[in-house]
């Protein structure tokens, strides 16, 4: 039956950044569809409500404190949501960080910090839960790529760069993986209603220009994610390998 390969009951999934937004979004919908949830965030207060939306589905919640962007760290959480779930069948890689600013501008740290929390991380967590995945024989690894994994932005160069590194990440180590039980797949979010866009949508001529665009005439939500993630994270998606499905509203068809 179709709904029932759409079931994450006893799975475990560690979800990077989801104390708010996107993250939360899909750590929930993980929760929802019967997986226990590492909830991640730099500290443990700023876990809470996700915490708390995880448990009230019926399934167990861990919780993972740590900065990403430091490679030890990386490994610790992967540790710490086996430790405390008993495996990790789930990655999602949602963490990141945005700087913007003129290309001729850039500073040396900003490139630095952002290709080191979008990509450099990314690489490490796949490379560390892929290990543990590659034994057992399955696993599902979920990177959140971006439209400018396809587009160029405007100033945010350091951003475009590491999402276009992410879906050529996702897709290399698709080619490796696949082989041996492990789908690693991308999805690639359209303009969200989140903190990261409310200067965006505050701004009466951006938010007009982008609505006109969006064929579904609406910004999206983290809920608008959740279906694309249990898809890519069930049984039901198991001959998907390699692909950055794009969840924009149609913004990609205009």
């Amino acid at each position: 039956m179709i709904l029932d390969a759409l079931k994450l009951t006893g799975k475990n999934a560690l979800v990077t950044g989801s104390t708010r937004g996107l993250g939360a979004g899909i750590a929930v919908a993980l929760a929802e569809a019967g997986a226990n949830v590492a909830v991640h965030g730099r500290t443990a207060e700023a876990t809470e409500s996700t915490r708390n939306a995880v448990c009230q589905a019926g399934v167990r919640a861990a919780v993972v404190v740590r900065d990403v962007s430091n490679s030890e760290v990386c490994r610790q959480l992967v540790e710490d949501t086996i430790s405390q779930l008993g495996s990790i069948d789930i990655l999602v890689n949602n963490a990141g960080i945005i700087r913007r600013a003129a290309a001729a501008e850039v500073s040396a740290q900003d490139w630095c910090d952002v290709i080191e929390t979008d990509l450099n991380s990314v690489f490490r967590l796949c490379q560390l839960a892929g290990r543990k995945m590659l034994d057992q024989g399955h696993g599902k690894i979920i990177n959140i790529a971006s439209l400018l994994s396809f587009q160029g932005g405007i100033l945010v160069p350091a951003y475009a760069a590491a999402k276009g590194g992410v879906a050529q990440l996702t897709k290399a180590l698709a080619n490796e993986w696949a082989p041996k039980g492990v789908n690693v797949n991308a999805i690639t979010p359209g303009y969200m209603a989140t903190d990261v866009t409310t200067t965006l949508r505050s701004d009466p001529v951006r938010n007009r220009q982008i609505l006109e665009r969006i064929p579904a005439g609406r910004w999206g939500t983290p809920q608008d994610l959740g279906g694309a993630a249990v898809f890519l994270a069930s049984r039901a998606s198991d001959y998907v390998n390699g692909h950055v499905l794009v969840v924009d509203g149609g913004w990609m068809a205009r």
